[in-house]
């Protein structure tokens, strides 16, 4: 039986096809005859329309946003839990403070609920007066627990928030950037731990949920390329956030920049170079399907 005979709602596209009803995969149009070096250079990372970003209160999701902002993003809704916000109500409003012209909209949202998040991109719609044009899904948990000694609601809890949190924002917004026939950007956060085991610590579950993050983009990317939605991941290494501090995890810190060629974590400014680059109109414009591993170098030990 061919899959595609039993389609019946929308005209099925093989893959490796090209769809001849939509121009949504063309290349940037070339740029403007008469502008400057420095005008190609600004137009090439350039950052356009509205962005969602969930675990949007978390240092690295809040330095990356700054970023795209910094680089012409127009509105961003950050989705987290009311906690998260809370603890970051500081830095948030600093955001606010320094592009006064952009929307930053927030949203108490759990990415678990796909009827919670599926209201809430109905309001990111309507506040921001259009869909958002890029997601970026850095909602995620982690846990070490002796695999041996992990109690199946633990193991439950990592994958639905980690690996399903992932896939509910990613259906609900690609959803309307279908919808809206003006192609799209989403990038899914990974990490190092959907590539190899991590060292020491132990999590069966955290690593089991990246991995499927990885096998997630891949997926998408070949689905929904043709509506012009790019679907690319960042696996990042260890980096130097709250999470990662504290006298418990010292020993844990100087086997991580040990094991590493640069014999350091990672900053959270280290990260958003790349997802400038993904999200931007033209420099990412024909990277599509990759993951960019961003952990100075540590996957080659």
């Amino acid at each position: 039986m061919d899959p595609c005979k039993e389609q019946k709602k929308m005209p099925c596209i093989r893959l490796g096809e090209a769809d001849p009803a939509t121009t949504l995969t063309r290349p940037p149009a070339p740029f403007p005859t008469h502008s400057t070096a420095e005008q190609r250079a600004e137009m090439r990372f350039g950052v356009h329309g509205n962005a969602v970003f969930t675990g949007g209160a978390g240092v690295l999701a809040l330095a990356s946003a700054r970023a795209l902002l910094e680089h012409g993003l127009e509105g961003i809704a950050l989705l987290d839990l009311s906690r998260a916000f809370e603890q970051s109500e500081a830095n948030i409003r600093a955001l606010r403070a320094d592009f006064p012209g952009g929307k930053i909209l927030t949203y108490p949202c759990d990415v678990t609920d796909a009827k919670e998040m599926s209201g809430v991109a109905e309001r990111i719609r309507d506040q921001l007066g259009a869909p958002p044009k890029i997601l970026c899904c850095f909602a995620g948990i982690v846990g070490c627990v002796a695999a041996e000694e992990m109690e199946i609601e633990q193991w439950r809890r990592l994958i639905d928030v980690n690996t399903t949190g992932s896939w509910i924002a990613a259906q609900t917004f690609g959803k309307q950037m279908i919808a809206a026939a003006q192609g799209g950007r989403i990038v899914l956060v990974a990490s190092i731990s959907g590539h190899r085991v991590n060292f020491p610590q132990p999590q069966v579950a955290y690593n089991v949920s990246k991995a499927a993050v990885l096998h997630m983009r891949s997926s998408l990317a070949a689905e929904w390329t043709r509506y012009g939605i790019r679907v690319n991941s960042i696996s990042p290494g260890y980096m130097d956030t709250p999470l990662n501090e504290g006298e418990d995890l010292e020993a844990w810190r100087q086997v991580w920049a040990e094991r590493n060629p640069m014999r350091r974590m990672g900053s959270p400014q280290e990260l958003t170079g790349p997802v400038v680059f993904l999200c931007s109109d033209i420099g990412g414009s024909y990277v599509n399907g990759a993951d960019i591993v961003v952990d100075g170098g540590g996957l080659v030990f």
